[in-house]
């Protein structure tokens, strides 16, 4: 899993509330359990037309967003299904940080599992970066997750609250399985201390 440190993106702006992963994700891509290719999936029934066309008037269509790592959404985001596609799609287009006023639990947890960063802020404070994401390529954030704060374009700050663990996770691009691994010398140890008393 990559790191994340230090991300300045332009953010785009997706005023909708209650965004399931249905949304993110719609179920007939749901077959495969590759974590690479869903970006092509992602939000695609607001992104493209029923003839398949893109939809210009979604935010990731338009210029200035899309190549956007930064996502500034409403309130409830990734509510829903468990699909833990939702963060693979987010991830294989390109964003590393989603931004919201609440997520749903299951949606988040599988958001720092995956190398995503989601950031709970106040409703002021997303009007705020709204405004920001607003301005499109003229505007950019930058997430600094070591400080845990969200600089603006024009000097403002946000600070944001992290659990300790989850943080020191991101930081160092550890997932489930880098846990694990960090603990291999434990677990080597203790596999040749039960070999060894198992022929004793």
């Amino acid at each position: 899993m990559d790191k994340f440190t230090v991300l300045e993106s332009v953010a785009a702006p997706l005023r909708i509330i209650n965004i399931d992963t249905d949304m993110i994700i719609p179920k007939q891509y749901l077959k495969t359990i590759k974590r690479t290719g869903l970006g092509t999936g992602l939000f695609s029934e607001m992104r493209f037309k029923e003839d398949g066309s893109e939809n210009p008037d979604f935010v990731l269509n338009k210029p200035a967003y899309r190549n956007a790592k930064i996502l500034v959404a409403g309130d409830n985001f990734g509510c829903g299904s468990s699909r833990e596609h939702a963060p693979w799609a987010l991830l294989d287009f390109g964003i590393r940080c989603v931004i919201s006023t609440s997520f749903a639990d299951i949606f988040y947890n599988n958001c720092f599992k995956n190398g995503i960063l989601p950031i709970t802020v106040s409703p002021e404070d997303l009007e705020k970066l709204f405004d920001d994401a607003d301005r499109g390529s003229n505007a950019t954030l930058t997430v600094d997750l070591e400080a845990q704060e969200i600089r603006g374009p024009d000097g403002g700050k946000i600070h944001f609250d992290l659990d300790p663990f989850r943080k020191h996770c991101l930081l160092n691009g550890l997932d489930d399985i880098g846990l694990t691994m960090q603990k291999a010398p434990a677990i080597d140890s203790f596999e040749k201390k039960l070999g060894e008393r198992a022929w004793a």
